[in-house]
C-alpha cells in the first residue's frame, strides 16, 4: 500500500456549491495519475475521500464543514416495517453482477434518470463523455450490478469493495416507477450483500445536514459520521 504522506494533492478555486445555494466550495483532489488499489482506496475512505471515477476527492471548504463522510454499520443494522414493505414489493426484481454497462441500454436510463431527477445538479445535461468518465472508469474492487424485472432493466449499482465494507459509488433506476421505492431499495440489497461478505460497512457518501438531497441517508441506522477526523455515531 502506497503511504499517503507520499500523494499529491490539489485544491480545486472556489465554485458554487452545487448542495447548498449561495454557499462557495472547494475540493481537495487526489493526484489524477494516482491509482487506488484496495488497500488504498479503503484508507481514503477511512479518512473522508470519495471516488468518482478517476477523481478521488474530498470537501475542503474554508467556511463551511457541513459535508460529513457517513457510512452504515451493517451488522447491527435491521430493517424496519416500512423497509421490509419495500424488499417485499420488489421480490420480483433480479440483482446480479455484470462486467460491463457501457452499452445504450444502461446509458439511456442513467441519461433518463439525471434528466428527471438531478436537472438541477451538476451532471445535468447528461452525456456520452460524462457517463464514461464518472462511471465507467474502474478501480480495484470496483463491481457493476444490473436491477432487472422480467428481464426489463430497471437500474444500474456502481460498487467499490473496500477491505471493511462496499463503498455505494453510484446508483441510477427508471425514475418513473416511483411506488418501488427503487434508490431505498438498492440501498437495502446493498447491505445484504455487504452483510453476506462479512462487511462492517457501507459507506453513503456524504450527508450534508442543509441539503434535502442527503436526508435520505438518515433512514439508515446505525449511522456513523466523520466528524473532525473521527467516526462519531449518530445519535
Amino acid at each position: 500500500m502506497t503511504s499517503l504522506k507520499d500523494i499529491r494533492l490539489f485544491t480545486t478555486q472556489p465554485h458554487a456549491c452545487s448542495y447548498l445555494p449561495g454557499e462557495q466550495a472547494q475540493t481537495l483532489f487526489i493526484d489524477p495519475e494516482f491509482r487506488a488499489d484496495q488497500a488504498n482506496n479503503t484508507r481514503l475512505s477511512e479518512i473522508g475521500f470519495r471516488r468518482s471515477g478517476n477523481h478521488i476527492y474530498r470537501p475542503n471548504c474554508k467556511d463551511c464543514k457541513q459535508c460529513l463522510s457517513c457510512r452504515v454499520l451493517v451488522q447491527a443494522f435491521e430493517t424496519d416495517r416500512r423497509f421490509r414493505r419495500i424488499l417485499k414489493k420488489n421480490e420480483d426484481i433480479l440483482v446480479s453482477e455484470t462486467d460491463d454497462i457501457s452499452d445504450d441500454e444502461y446509458y439511456l436510463m442513467y441519461k433518463h434518470y439525471i434528466t428527471l431527477r438531478h436537472s438541477d445538479g451538476d451532471m445535468f445535461p447528461p452525456s456520452r463523455d460524462q457517463y464514461k468518465s464518472f462511471l465507467l472508469n474502474r478501480c480495484e474492487g470496483t463491481r457493476y450490478y444490473s436491477m432487472r424485472c422480467n428481464g426489463r432493466l430497471l437500474g444500474g449499482m456502481v460498487l467499490d469493495r473496500l477491505d471493511n465494507g462496499l463503498s455505494a459509488v453510484y446508483t441510477f433506476f427508471d425514475p418513473l416507477e416511483e411506488k418501488r421505492s427503487l434508490g431505498t431499495y438498492a440501498i437495502l440489497w446493498q447491505l445484504q450483500l455487504a452483510r453476506r461478505l462479512n462487511l462492517d460497512y457501507l459507506y453513503l457518501g456524504y450527508w450534508i445536514r442543509d441539503s434535502k438531497k442527503m436526508r435520505y441517508k438518515l433512514q439508515f441506522r446505525p449511522l456513523e459520521l466523520l466528524v473532525q477526523q473521527r467516526w462519531v455515531l449518530m445519535k
